[in-house]
């Protein structure tokens, strides 16, 4: 079933005809037709980038919303052209999104609280700085873990594309990534 019904009145208006009757009278169903003619390339390409049917779902809606937001901003000439630009932005986005969180669960795994900034310990001047102990950590992973941090977080690539380079099961890379991020906390939680 299909995210927006279509009544089907609309569809031999042509995309730009749509937009203008769209930002005119903000009625939904015209949105819903033209958003339903190209949901598929959309949902593809939110795949290709999130590797996660669940998470490309939810990026479909969430374009759906940013259409409404953003189609008045633009003259735009090509409907298809800058839907696609438009989300494949938007994953790009969520993507940075992802690794930034990573960054910071691993920061603060591995921060030190303290209230003021003197040391309070000699031995404190022995811990390495979070970069250099992670890269570290990195090397103390095993082949397959390491290679898809590697290839996820500093290649930014997705998960079928990981899968298709080291020639295993996208679920497989997904579970070295998580088992990767564990393992890597628990090395760096060592380090403190």
């Amino acid at each position: 079933m299909p995210l927006f019904p279509v009544k089907g009145r609309l569809t031999t208006k042509t995309d730009n005809e749509l937009i203008a009757m769209f930002i005119k009278t903000k009625d939904m169903d015209i949105m819903g037709e033209l958003y339903g003619r190209y949901m598929e390339l959309v949902y593809g390409v939110c795949l290709k980038y999130l590797a996660n049917r669940e998470d490309a779902k939810d990026a479909v809606i969430q374009i759906f919303e940013k259409i409404l937001i953003e189609i008045e901003k633009h003259d735009i000439k090509n409907f298809k052209a800058w839907l696609f630009v438009l989300t494949k932005n938007f994953c790009l986005m969520q993507l940075r999104k992802s690794k930034q969180k990573f960054k910071a669960e691993l920061e603060e795994s591995h921060s030190i609280f303290m209230e003021n900034e003197e040391e309070i310990h000699p031995i404190d001047k022995g811990v390495p700085d979070l970069e250099q102990a992670l890269l570290n950590c990195i090397e103390k992973l095993k082949e397959e873990q390491k290679s898809c941090i590697q290839l996820f977080y500093f290649k930014n690539k997705c998960y079928n594309e990981i899968a298709e380079y080291l020639k295993i099961e996208e679920k497989k890379v997904k579970s070295y990534i998580q088992n990767g991020k564990r393992n890597l906390k628990i090395c760096l939680d060592k380090q403190k």
